[in-house]
């Protein structure tokens, strides 16, 4: 009934979860020097780990609700206030830390 719908928006989820993912990872070594780039990588995967096991509950949990569509759009708005957070703090022109 509503795939074409889902399928639209999980491939966009799925899309901004990757250009997340690389830009987070290409940050860190913007950010940090060489002697903490590396505990920080270690961190930010265990937390990307927890991520890939929290995401499907949350769907299950959801379709077990019978509103599927509210995982979506809280992924949604979760992704475009980490990409607000991003640009405030790394992309805007007057960025303490600019990340080119």
């Amino acid at each position: 009934m509503y795939f074409t719908e889902f399928l639209v928006v999980f491939i966009i989820l799925f899309a901004a979860t990757g250009i997340g993912n690389g830009s987070t990872f290409r940050t860190v070594g913007v950010i940090f020097d060489r002697t903490q780039a590396g505990p920080v990588l270690g961190w930010t995967s265990a937390v990307a780990a927890y991520g890939s096991f929290i995401a499907p509950e949350v769907i299950k949990g959801q379709l077990n609700a019978g509103t599927p569509e509210m995982a979506m759009y809280g992924f949604a708005v979760f992704y475009a206030l980490c990409l607000i957070l991003n640009w405030w703090f790394y992309l805007r022109s007057d960025a303490e830390i600019k990340n080119p």
